[in-house]
């Protein structure tokens, strides 16, 4: 559902694999975004609305997305396709980090696009020696990968996690990664790989890029 950049680009996409596309629009002037070889059905209509469901042939889907603009109309609609016609693969894209934490927790896959976004930005900003490996699918917990400075050599993992407020998950350590103990230290070379919120990642990178000796 939702036939605007994202959901023109996942439909042409899903239909250049070879797999039986609908997408669904109230606007039929959204459809022209769509690619000139795009062989799926063009399904004019409300997201939300059984019948519109139903002519784009709900009840046979393998999976559903809502992707337009509105968060409300988004959760609807995957909700309706969930709850009423027994699809269980679906997923909305909503725009309101904490909106989507939310419908998380009750059982609705979310993507939050702003949360997202700026996690994909980070991930190009920061040096590589401050990656961001894995986020959750709402963006609000993610894995990233540190590598500490020389002054970090000997100091408990446990201070890693005192100062930085993050949670050292694995070690990547001769070319092996482990799972983090508390009485572990951090040795040369080592990867961390922390476990945090994302809500300061450039401040971690800048504490394990110093002196914990001198950090506030």
């Amino acid at each position: 559902m939702g036939c605007g950049r994202v959901g023109a680009m996942l439909a042409d996409e899903l239909d250049a694999q070879g797999h039986s596309v609908a997408i669904i629009d109230i606007r039929t002037s959204a459809f022209t975004r769509l690619g000139p070889d795009f062989s799926g059905q063009r399904i004019h209509g409300n997201g939300f609305d059984r019948a519109t469901l139903k002519k784009a042939h709900i009840q046979d889907a393998y999976a559903f997305a809502a992707v337009s603009n509105g968060d409300n109309s988004n959760i609807i609609a995957t909700r309706t396709v969930s709850e009423l016609f027994g699809i269980d693969r679906v997923v909305a894209r909503i725009a309101d980090p904490e909106r989507a934490e939310l419908y998380e927790r009750l059982g609705i896959p979310t993507v939050a696009s702003t949360r997202r976004t700026a996690t994909a930005v980070l991930k190009w900003m920061v040096p590589p020696n401050a990656e961001v490996v894995w986020t959750d699918p709402t963006g609000a917990v993610l894995l990233m990968a540190v590598r500490p400075s020389e002054a970090w050599y000997g100091e408990p993992f446990s201070k890693v996690e005192e100062l930085t407020g993050a949670r050292v998950a694995f070690v990547s350590r001769l070319s092996r990664v482990v799972p983090a103990r508390q009485n572990y230290v951090v040795q040369e070379n080592d990867l961390l790989i922390l476990g945090t919120d994302g809500t300061d990642n450039a401040g971690i990178r800048d504490i394990l890029a110093h002196n914990p000796n001198t950090a506030n």
